[in-house]
C-alpha cells in the first residue's frame, strides 16, 4: 500500500470509531494533495459544522486513490472537476462545452452511487500565460492562437514555453494542444519543470509565456497574463461536491445546504482564497474562517 494508501485507512479507521461512539454520523470529506483541495475541504467542514454536522477531513490524497475511496464507501465528499471525471474516470474523449460536461459526469457517475451537486461558478482548468513584462511589450496577443502567430512571426528568436513534466508528456497535453494549434515552438523553446517553477519563471520573466492554472492565486499576485483558449482545446474543469448516494439518502439537506456555498465561488474568488494562503501564507482554516464570516447569508441556508 502507497503512504497515501495509509494515510487514508488509518483516518477512516478513526472515523469509523467516531461514528461507533456518537449517534450522529460523521460526513468524510477528502482533499486532494493541493492548495485549493484543503481550502475547499476545510471551507465546507466548517460551513457544515456550523449547521449542526459532524465532518472529517482526510487530505494529502491522489486522484485515483480518493475517487477510490468514494467508490468503496470510504469517503462520503469531495469536491470533483468536471473534467477529471470526464477524462480521468470515465474515459471520454469528446469535446463538451461546460453545461454539457456537467450533464455527462453527472449522468455516468450516478451509475456508481455518486451524485453531483449544484456547480460552483469557478473553472480550475488549463491556460497559457505571459509574464508581465511580456505581455506589456506584446499588447495584441491576447489569445493562443495569437501568440503562436507572434513565434511564427519571430522564428529566428527563442521563445521559451514553460510547461510541468506531467502536461508535456502526455498526449492529451502538449501534443494534442500543438496539434490543435499548429503550435510552432521549437524543441529548443519547451522547458519542463514543476509546475511550482513555472510560476516562479513566469514571476522572473525567464519564459516567454507557461501553462498554468485558472484559479491559482499566483495569477494575480504576480500579475500574469492568461491568454484565451480560442479553439477551446482545454476541458473545462467546473468543481462541484460530489456526494454518495446513500449518504444524500440519509441527509438530503445536503444538497441544498451546499449549493449556495458552491454559488458563491467563482475564478475571482478562488484565486483570491488561494493566495491568501500561497502567496500570503495564511491558515486555510483561517482563510476558511474569514470568507464565511465575509457571507452572513449563509447562515439562513437551510
Amino acid at each position: 500500500m502507497t503512504k497515501s494508501g495509509w494515510l487514508l485507512a488509518a483516518a477512516l479507521l478513526f472515523s469509523g470509531v467516531a461514528q461507533a461512539t456518537d449517534a450522529t454520523p460523521v460526513l468524510r470529506i477528502g482533499a486532494r494533495v493541493f492548495t485549493e483541495q484543503t481550502l475547499l475541504a476545510t471551507l465546507t467542514s466548517k460551513y457544515l459544522e456550523s449547521k449542526g454536522l459532524r465532518t472529517q477531513i482526510t487530505g494529502g490524497l491522489g486522484s485515483n486513490i480518493a475517487r477510490s475511496a468514494q467508490e468503496s464507501g470510504q469517503l462520503d465528499l469531495l469536491w470533483e472537476y468536471t473534467g477529471v471525471s470526464l477524462v480521468s474516470y470515465n474515459h471520454i474523449d469528446e469535446k463538451l462545452d461546460s453545461a454539457a460536461t456537467y450533464a455527462r459526469v453527472k449522468a455516468l457517475d450516478a451509475r456508481k452511487g455518486l451524485v453531483w451537486l449544484a456547480p460552483s461558478k469557478f473553472n480550475n482548468t488549463y491556460a497559457l500565460a505571459l509574464p508581465d513584462k511580456i505581455a506589456q511589450r506584446y499588447p495584441q496577443i491576447n489569445s493562443i492562437s495569437q501568440l503562436n502567430a507572434q513565434v511564427q512571426r519571430n522564428a529566428d528568436e527563442s521563445h521559451v514555453l514553460a510547461l510541468d513534466t506531467e502536461f508535456a508528456n502526455r498526449p492529451d497535453g502538449l501534443v494534442g494542444l500543438t496539434q490543435a494549434y499548429g503550435l510552432t515552438f521549437g524543441r529548443r523553446d519547451i522547458r519542463q519543470m514543476d509546475a511550482g517553477l513555472v510560476y516562479t519563471a513566469l514571476r522572473n520573466g525567464q519564459v516567454f509565456a507557461g501553462l498554468v492554472y485558472t484559479t491559482d492565486g499566483r495569477l494575480d499576485a504576480f500579475k500574469l497574463k492568461v491568454l484565451e483558449d480560442d479553439r477551446h482545446y482545454f476541458p473545462d474543469y467546473t468543481a462541484a461536491p460530489v456526494v454518495r448516494q446513500a449518504v444524500l439518502d440519509h441527509s438530503p439537506q445536503l444538497a441544498s445546504l451546499l449549493k449556495p456555498l458552491a454559488e458563491l465561488l467563482d475564478n475571482s474568488t478562488m484565486r483570491r482564497l488561494n493566495a491568501q494562503v500561497d502567496v500570503e501564507h495564511q491558515n486555510p482554516g483561517a482563510v476558511a474562517e474569514a470568507f464565511l464570516a465575509e457571507h452572513p447569508e449563509l447562515k439562513e441556508a437551510q
